[in-house]
């Protein structure tokens, strides 16, 4: 009996010890951002809001991305998306600002929202935009996000940072900036050009394709299965020594 106890117990810790470490993992992947998060200063880039759904009965059902007043972007166009219908609204800005150019800009892209589809539970939808030119005098946009699910539920992602350096709850999508990379011989930026970062056209994939995919990203597979592994050797570890004092007994 002290022997089959030792082992009821070394499985119930490292069971929940696992169910914590995934518990605490998994959240931080299921974020709303932006992807590729960085682009070259003064350049035009294609940015894609990836959406998970973090609900497992409702389904996201409106977005809304608020774009920057303080740097507006000059030009801005939307790639469609299989059964959303996305909305550009303009209008003037808080106040006026300043371009790079030297130019007096009072009106801008203030925000696009999508609706009439569905992010299931379980996956995600990436809504794609061509931008240009990015600012010079800055390192990083942020763009308010906001996610609307089927049951009324409104979730906001525009926190910043915390003080101490940690992730806030809900994260606002963010675009670093870096500086331009010249190209060998010529010294211009590689992506000067719209038509570098201009879509390269409707997209052939079915409707809710791209949705069925799991919602986190390489880096942060790689982070789970990681943990994952460290968990299930401390569980062969805690089994282990219960077969050893049971052997024992």
């Amino acid at each position: 009996m002290p022997s089959t106890a030792i082992y009821r117990r070394a499985v119930a810790v490292t069971a929940g010890a696992l169910a914590l470490t995934v518990g605490l993992a998994l959240p931080a992947l299921a974020h709303v951002t932006i992807n590729p998060g960085t682009a070259e200063k003064g350049g035009w880039t294609k940015l894609a809001f990836r959406v998970p759904n973090e609900r497992d009965k409702e389904s996201t059902t409106k977005l809304e991305v608020r774009f920057p007043t303080d740097h507006p972007l000059p030009f801005v166009s939307v790639r469609p998306v299989p059964g959303w219908d996305a909305e550009l609204t303009r209008g003037k800005l808080p106040q006026p600002v300043v371009s790079d150019d030297g130019d007096k800009v009072t009106e801008s892209v203030l925000k696009i929202t999508w609706t009439g589809g569905k992010i299931e539970p379980g996956q995600f939808q990436e809504f794609e935009v061509s931008v240009g030119p990015l600012p010079k005098d800055v390192d990083e946009l942020l763009f308010p996000t906001v996610q609307t699910y089927s049951g009324g539920e409104v979730v906001t992602w525009g926190d910043m940072p915390k003080a101490d350096g940690s992730e806030a709850e809900h994260p606002v999508p963010a675009l670093k900036l870096v500086a331009a990379a010249e190209q060998a011989g010529d010294g211009h930026s590689a992506s000067s050009s719209p038509s570098a970062a201009a879509p390269a056209g409707p997209s052939v994939t079915p409707a809710g394709a791209a949705a069925s995919a799991p919602a986190a990203g390489p880096d942060g597979t790689a982070r789970v299965l990681a943990i994952l592994g460290i968990v299930i050797g401390l569980l062969g570890a805690g089994l282990a020594v219960a077969a050893r004092r049971r052997s024992r007994a």
